[in-house]
This record gives structure tokens, C-alpha cells and sequence, in this order.
């Protein structure tokens, strides 16, 4: 089984945090669309005749499109791929984009999962963060996503600079409040080359707090396993039987296919990525010429690839594994390096699986990357 993503690259407006690829100018969007497709076809033989499980349509804001055009790559995608019957075809959405029309429109579509970019209920953090829809209109679409989906998540942002605790706690009971069975929820994280970092340099914004961050994870963790919740990936909860397929399906290392511009795709062995250029990017699929690079994993690579991933779910990572794909120096260091996290109540061992605790699940991302090999070439 294997996976496609599409990358939409526009945006009505930026948000003040976003580093990813977009343009809030939408005069290339139908030269776009039909690069897209032209993409799809040049790549149909890539993932060798896998089924496809999911459709993933990212960015940028796919919901500016028309429901017509959504329908059309899905329709692309179909016609040069093996799309498996009960696919799940997710689509990011922000909360202005769905109107009540545009929900019901979306519903008879082949679109079966919904990803409501919400980021908070507060407008005040709706505000610094220049999100295009206010608190009112996040509840509200919902709501009424609810009547036509069951399959919603939404996203919330903590660690957000003038946002305590009570206020955080609000927005996860307003979250919990709207009965949805998956939420993903990240940090706040200041990126070069973005409006929150010049904001926070000339002194308009205040310093990311990451103490009152991990605060603020943790309530989130104990509050959303409360409710049933499963905290399947660092920063995705979900219900069972709700759990994000296309995301789990790059955790456990499943071949996907990124279609556009600054999109990425891993067939097990090979990493590709696209350029990063919307004007390079279609005149190039123009001329039927795919604008990207690969680059073939080393053992090492996959390796590290598989501790990064593996620690940050509840899957965990398999010495096993570790040893029957890259080799018993692989797991004799593995073993060793994780040792003092062990110690540490970072990490424990469930019969074959090395995972992060409660307490070391903030802090697994610069855990993994001193589980890495660095000098050991193979």
C-alpha cells in the first residue's frame, strides 16, 4: 500500500509563523492544476503498481480550490493509479473556506476526511498569528462539518506567546467540548525568514517560552488521554479508529508519491523532493520534465530515519528490526546510546520496542538525534 500527496501552493493570506511553500498569488492556479496532473502522469509508474490507500491534499490551503477542481485530480489520480475502494482522501480546509455550501458541496465528493486548520478558539492568538477566520467561524464550521463527516480532525497550536495555561486549557475543552475524534497539535516554533521571527527580533512579539511550552504538551497529553484519546504520534490524538492513515503511513515507512511544488516522496530506498517554485515548477512539467532530485538513502540514512520516526509513535522502534535491516552494529549502538535516557526515565523498553515516556515525549526529537550514527558508514 502507498500513499499520494498533492501540495497546493496558495494561500488567501500568510500566517505569521508559516515557512512552508505558498504564494498568495493565485493568477498560476489553473497553469498549476494542469501541471499537477501532467506530474501525476509522468510519475505513474513510480510506485510500481501499489494500491494507493490515501490521498492527502496539503499546502498551502487546498480548500481555496473549487470543489470541480478538487475533484479533478482526484479523478487524475484514479485514472493513473490503483486507488484502493475505502481510500482515505483527506483534504486541509481553514476555517473560512467552509462555508455551509462549500461543506455539503465537499461531502459528495470523493473528499472523506476533513483536517480543520482551527489553531485556536481565542481570537487574540487568531489575531497574532494573522489567521483568515476568527473563533466564531472555527466553532461554527465544525459544527457543521459534523452533519456531513465523520472522519474530522482539527489542529491547535500551544506554546503561543501571551497564551497561558487557563487559556490553553479552554481551548482543549472547547476542542473536547465538540466531540471530533482526532486533534493534532504542535508547538509553536519560530522559523527564519517569517513574520513572527522579525516580530519577536524588533521586540513586537515576546520570546517563545519553551518551559511554559512543555507545560502546556503535557496538560494536553493527560487531558486528551482522559477523554479516550490516543496519543499515536507525538503530536496526533486520535479515537480509535480515527488514527490519520496517510500520516501513519509515512511513520512506519510506506512508499508515497508528493505531487508539486516543495513536495517530497520516499519509495523505501530513494527520497525525491520537488523545486521549490511554482513559476519553475509548471514550466517544467510544460516541457514534460519532472523538476526534482533523489537522493539514495544509505544505510545509516534509513537507519536514523527509522529512530527519528519510530521513537515518535507508539510503535516505537524494534531492535529487531534494527538488526535484520541495517545490522548488528546498528542495534549494539542503539542499545548503548539509549541507555542513559533509560536511566533518565526517557525512554523504557517493552520487550523488543525501545519508546519514549510521558515525561520524555517533549523532548524525543533531540532524544533520537543522539541515537543517530554518525560515523559508522555502511
Amino acid at each position: 500500500m502507498a500513499g499520494i500527496y498533492l501540495h497546493i501552493p496558495f494561500c488567501k493570506q500568510a500566517c505569521h509563523y508559516c515557512d512552508f511553500h505558498f504564494s498568495t498569488q493565485m493568477r498560476t492556479k489553473e497553469a498549476m492544476l494542469k501541471a499537477l496532473q501532467r506530474e501525476l502522469k509522468l510519475r505513474k509508474d513510480e510506485l510500481e503498481g501499489e494500491a494507493i490507500e490515501t490521498i492527502y491534499f496539503g499546502g498551502g490551503t487546498p480548500s481555496v480550490l473549487e470543489v470541480s477542481e478538487i475533484e479533478a485530480l482526484i479523478a487524475a489520480v484514479q485514472r493513473h493509479y490503483h486507488v484502493i475502494q475505502d481510500a482515505e482522501v483527506t483534504l486541509e480546509a481553514n476555517p473560512d473556506d467552509l462555508s455551509n455550501n462549500r461543506i455539503i458541496e465537499l461531502s459528495k465528493s470523493p473528499i472523506n476526511r476533513l483536517s480543520i486548520g482551527i489553531q485556536s478558539f481565542f481570537d487574540a492568538d487568531l489575531q497574532l498569528m494573522n489567521r483568515a477566520h476568527n473563533a466564531r467561524e472555527a466553532e461554527e464550521c465544525v459544527k457543521k462539518a459534523q452533519e456531513y463527516f465523520e472522519n474530522i480532525s482539527i489542529d491547535l497550536i500551544y506554546g503561543i506567546p501571551g497564551a497561558d495555561n487557563d487559556r490553553w486549557k479552554a481551548n482543549i475543552e472547547k476542542a473536547l467540548a465538540l466531540q471530533v475524534p482526532h486533534i493534532s497539535s504542535y508547538a509553536l516554533t519560530v522559523e527564519p525568514r517569517t513574520a513572527l521571527k522579525k516580530f519577536i527580533e524588533k521586540g513586537l512579539v515576546p520570546e517563545m517560552d519553551d518551559e511554559q511550552a512543555q507545560e502546556q504538551f503535557h496538560m494536553l497529553l493527560d487531558m486528551l488521554e482522559n477523554e479516550g484519546f490516543v496519543n499515536y504520534e507525538i503530536s496526533n490524538f486520535g479515537k480509535e479508529g480515527f488514527f490519520s492513515k496517510n500520516n501513519t503511513s509515512y511513520w512506519q515507512g510506506k512508499k508515497y508519491l508528493g505531487i508539486g511544488p516543495s513536495a517530497h516522496s520516499f519509495d523505501g530506498e530513494v527520497r525525491s523532493w520537488n523545486i521549490r517554485n511554482n513559476i519553475k515548477y509548471i514550466k517544467a512539467l510544460e516541457l514534460g520534465e519532472l523538476p526534482l532530485e533523489r537522493e539514495a538513502l544509505s544505510v545509516r540514512d534509513r537507519y536514523n530515519e527509522y529512530v527519528m520516526t519510530g521513537l515518535r509513535t507508539i510503535w516505537g522502534v524494534s531492535f529487531k528490526k534494527v538488526r535484520t535491516e541495517f545490522g548488528e552494529p546498528y542495534e549494539s549502538y542503539l542499545k548503548g546510546q539509549s541507555e542513559k535516557y533509560i536511566k533518565e526515565h526517557l525512554l523504557f523498553v517493552d520487550e523488543d520496542r525501545l519508546l519514549a515516556t510521558k515525561k520524555g515525549k517533549f523532548l524525543v526529537d533531540g532524544i533520537a538525534s543522539d541515537l543517530f550514527m554518525v560515523n559508522l558508514v555502511k
